[in-house]
């Protein structure tokens, strides 16, 4: 899986400089505490191309709640958000950082052997000297490719849809879709590669999507 992630992975890199495909790094960890508790952390690090030409380097954390056992989680956190815009049409680039504390809940069911999920969070978002507030639903598809009942089925399907709507006049903020192949190397280890459109009031814009998911 690794090999067909690196071939798949290095005609972008070749290519990233001169075109507008950006590229997004993403880790996302947990760390189960016991049934009810766990602790969230993620790192992305997203580039205008392929790598080099920092978009947006967000660090977040939290601290988790199940109300079932395994399913049903609270989740209360913090994030870092360091931005980094051009400035009109210029090479030239400004700073801008964010503080950002949400409340999530997530639920997951299964339909057959399709597994769904669902994520609600409420963001207040210090922006410099600005105060926003944002609310986000996330709908996740996993469809696993190998599917035998009680045998291991690494390889899988993601997809996802994530709304962003404001809560100022201006409600639609931007719209996720993604779509990936992933591999489960075991409990602890998972790995997508993966293709997301991101989409604004009055523009679009792709990237190119490489996320672990870690649990330890």
């Amino acid at each position: 899986m690794a090999t067909l992630i690196i071939a798949l992975v290095l005609p972008f890199f070749a290519v990233g400089q001169n075109s507008n495909l950006g590229n997004w790094l993403i880790y996302i960890g947990n760390k189960k505490l016991n049934s009810k508790w766990n602790i969230h952390n993620e790192v992305q690090y997203r580039n205008y191309n392929a790598v080099g030409d920092l978009e947006q380097l967000l660090l977040r954390t939290g601290v988790g709640y199940n109300l079932t056992e395994n399913n049903n989680n609270l989740l209360l956190g913090y994030g870092y958000i360091l931005s980094e815009n051009f400035v009109g049409n210029t090479d030239e680039k400004i700073s801008i950082n964010e503080h950002r504390i949400f409340q999530q809940f997530t639920t997951k069911q299964k339909v057959g052997k399709v597994g769904l999920s669902h994520r609600y969070r409420f963001e207040q978002r210090f922006v410099e000297d600005d105060f926003k507030m944002r609310f986000r639903y996330f709908l996740g598809i996993n469809i696993p490719l190998q599917y035998k009942e009680g045998a291991k089925n690494p390889l899988y399907l993601s997809a996802y849809n994530e709304i962003f709507l404001n809560t100022e006049s201006s409600i639609f903020d931007r719209n996720r879709v993604y779509g990936g192949l992933g591999y489960k190397f075991s409990d602890n280890l998972k790995m997508e590669l993966g293709y997301m459109n991101q989409y604004f009031e009055t523009s679009g814009r792709d990237q190119i999507n490489i996320i672990a998911f870690v649990n330890f």
